[in-house]
């Protein structure tokens, strides 16, 4: 079989396990051992236009209900608990959760953040009872495809449909498949894992599609040049070496032990001669005209 045919369905089933099954320790990935080195290389990027699109809805920001959906290590709820009445934090994995919960003790006494270990397809929420949703880096590990017509996005989107008040926001962060391809100068040192990844990327349009189905309004983009998704850990040319860094990103999850040997096999060579920082610098050109990340924002209509 080759290499991209089989990486592509361990991904299948290596998504299908961590998002059906909810173990804390996949074939996919250690959580555990993931949510203690998580926020080293991860940022909490886009505030600013969470913010913004959450000022469109019908209340004041500090009287409203937000939904972080995959809240992960809690890193944008951390930055946005003050800013709202509460937070409803929802993640599938223990491992994560906990760490968020740990964050925010404070915080969850004083009624300010609640959390549920749940899937987002199935949110143990009421009808109509929060005013903003943001999932963050989140769809991706959805197990879903184009072949299939992306059915689990459709079940997610109408779930947050159901959640929302009318008037409320919708926030989405993710990568388009262009923006994998692009936005990542280390990416292209493991193509037949971003090839795979890209398959299990809904396109920025075909989303805007099935959100205006389900009854959004018009979603529009935002595409914020500046944010780079592990921050300053980015560009430390190196980092590919760190078992921690890589940790960072669930894609190197998916590189078959071969082709991590070689990679890292090739990245020790170019430190070795001086090079490293150059090729780093050369390959992340294309980022600063794509970006990583884009920003789609809804509305549930009144």
């Amino acid at each position: 079989m080759p290499k991209a045919n089989s990486i592509k369905l361990q991904l299948s089933s290596i998504w299908r396990l961590t998002y059906l099954l909810k173990l804390d320790m996949s074939t996919y990935e250690n959580y555990h051992k993931t949510s203690q080195v998580y926020d080293k290389t991860r940022t909490a990027g886009g505030i600013e236009i969470i913010l913004k699109a959450m000022e469109e809805g019908n209340l004041p920001l500090s009287e409203q209900v937000l939904l972080d959906a995959g809240c992960g290590t809690g890193l944008y709820s951390v930055a946005l608990v003050n800013e709202v009445k509460h937070i409803e934090a929802v993640d599938l994995n223990a491992g994560m959760l906990g760490m968020a919960q740990e964050k925010l003790q404070s915080e969850e006494k004083q009624g300010q953040i609640s959390f549920h270990q749940s899937a987002i397809n199935s949110l143990p929420l009421p009808d109509k009872s929060v005013d903003a949703v943001m999932i963050n880096q989140v769809l991706h590990h959805l197990p879903d495809d184009a072949d299939s017509g992306w059915p689990e996005h459709k079940k997610v989107f109408n779930e947050f449909f159901r959640i929302l008040k009318p008037g409320g926001r919708l926030i989405i962060n993710s990568c388009s498949p262009e923006q994998l391809e692009l936005g990542f100068w280390f990416y292209h040192l493991i193509p037949d894992a971003i090839k795979a990844v890209q398959e299990k990327t809904i396109g920025i349009d075909t989303m805007a599609d099935q959100l205006k189905s389900i009854g959004f309004s018009e979603p529009r983009q935002e595409v914020p040049l500046d944010l780079i998704l592990q921050d300053a850990s980015y560009f430390y040319a190196d980092g590919i070496l760190d078992p921690d860094w890589r940790s960072g990103d669930s894609i190197w999850s998916l590189v078959e032990d071969k082709t991590l040997t070689d990679v890292l096999e090739k990245t020790q060579n170019l430190q070795k001669s001086g090079k490293l920082e150059n090729f780093m610098l050369k390959h992340d050109q294309p980022r600063k005209t794509s970006g990583q990340v884009t920003f789609t924002v809804a509305g549930k209509q009144l």
